[in-house]
């Protein structure tokens, strides 16, 4: 093509300002870099969280900027080391993309890529740092690495699929999010086996999708939750059985869905799993799978049984999380006084052969006839052990304010760094 190499001119929609409106803006889109493809896109959908960011609720602020990830298009050209596509291949943008080499992409447990997991505060390419669009010289920063409300736009290779160009651009587009979402939810999250129950709540696209999955996946009932009862024909398109209105009922919705599907009678499913390790297990459908070592880093195979997860992922430690489980080891639960004349000097731990010297340090004293305990003070007694614990707390607290505090200054840093 005689555009190859070269600076493209195009249309695009600016965002220039959190909240107001988007400004149609000649934009100069340059070639694309090492590992990089230039799309000419020629169908893109609003997402609500194209909404969402160009209201900058929440977030970092990062205007100017070009919103859009839910489009399709065609290949213009590519960069060095692009083997997996062409010029003149169809394709859908994805803002979670896969560079196939990290432990996330290897693994069926996670999506999280390394390298192009969605980062909604950078407004670069990671290749060099700099935006590929331009207006009189200035950059215009890019949104989830995709920005495809603009004509062209270019993108990383590992956030492109390639797609058949017998299918419908104008329809297949939104696939690049809104089904894929809801259907990925299903199908590769929650995994409902067949006959089970499922309930869905919001019908929207995303909801739609999710109710598809749920229908392919064989559900026997598809309960759909929506505040709009016009969205129920919808639905049954998608496999939906039942619909439920919360505004129809006075009492909670949750409490309704258990009616419907007998759940109170069932009880609640057994598992043959530590306290401790069903938090792992309910922690560990969060992304990415593998969280450090504060328990969300483990997972349960079919057995119950929890497996550690491979060597070679990274592990965050949780300072607050290592914090409480310090104190929890060194200080016992507090017990009233009645609890402590009942049980006598280890109380709580009458059992435990160190129960005496436990009490003794506490400040409380057995009575080797058997009658009330007795409170002594020779070694400060219950108020010294009282203040040491506080200062502890106070000292271990105020080192974990310093820590985040260190570390919200370095992400600061990092986010200057990236929108240089």
């Amino acid at each position: 093509m005689a555009t190859v190499g070269k600076v493209i001119k195009c249309k695009a929609a600016v965002a220039w300002e959190a909240g107001k409106p988007l400004s149609i803006e000649e934009v100069e889109v340059a070639p694309p870099q090492a590992m990089e493809v230039r799309v000419k896109i020629l169908y893109t959908a609003l997402c609500h969280t194209d909404v969402y960011f160009w209201e900058a609720k929440g977030q970092t602020p990062v205007f100017p900027r070009i919103l859009g990830h839910e489009a399709g298009g065609i290949v213009e050209s590519v960069g060095e080391g692009v083997t997996e596509l062409a010029p003149g291949d169809h394709v859908l943008p994805v803002f979670t993309g896969e560079c196939k080499e990290c432990a996330h992409c290897k693994s069926e447990e996670s999506n999280m890529c390394d390298l192009l997991r969605i980062n909604v505060d950078r407004g670069v390419m990671i290749g060099d740092g700099q935006s590929r669009f331009t207006i009189g010289g200035k950059p215009i920063f890019h949104f989830v690495g995709t920005s495809t409300f603009s004509e062209y736009t270019v993108i990383h290779v590992g956030c492109l699929a390639k797609i058949n160009p017998e299918a419908p651009l104008d329809k297949v587009c939104i696939l690049s999010c809104g089904i894929s979402t809801g259907l990925g939810a299903t199908v590769n999250v929650a995994k409902p086996k067949k006959g089970q129950t499922v309930a869905i709540f919001g019908l929207g696209a995303v909801g739609l999708a999710a109710m598809e999955g749920a229908r392919l996946s064989g559900a026997s009932r598809i309960i759909g939750v929506d505040l709009n009862p016009a969205k129920f024909e919808q639905a049954k398109k998608f496999g939906c059985t039942d619909f439920v209105n919360p505004r129809d009922h006075k009492k909670p919705v949750q409490e309704v869905l258990i009616e419907m599907t007998n759940a109170h009678r069932r009880g609640r499913p057994s598992r043959r799993m530590h306290r401790q390790h069903q938090r792992h297990d309910i922690l560990l459908r969060m992304r990415p799978r593998w969280m450090g070592r504060c328990g969300a880093g483990r997972r349960a195979d079919k057995g119950g049984c929890v497996q550690d997860p491979p060597d070679e992922l990274p592990e965050r430690e949780d300072a607050q999380g290592n914090l409480l489980r310090q104190l929890q080891a060194s200080h016992r639960p507090a017990k009233c006084r009645r609890d402590v004349h009942e049980e006598g000097a280890g109380a709580g731990e009458v059992h435990h052969p160190q129960g005496a010297v436990l009490a003794d340090q506490h400040g409380v004293r057995a009575d080797a006839q058997g009658g009330e305990p007795a409170v002594h003070h020779e070694h400060g007694g219950v108020r010294e052990v009282v203040l040491k614990s506080l200062v502890t707390l106070a000292c271990r607290f105020s080192a974990l304010k310093r820590q985040k505090k260190k570390k919200k200054e370095q992400k600061r840093m990092r986010s200057l760094w990236f929108s240089m």
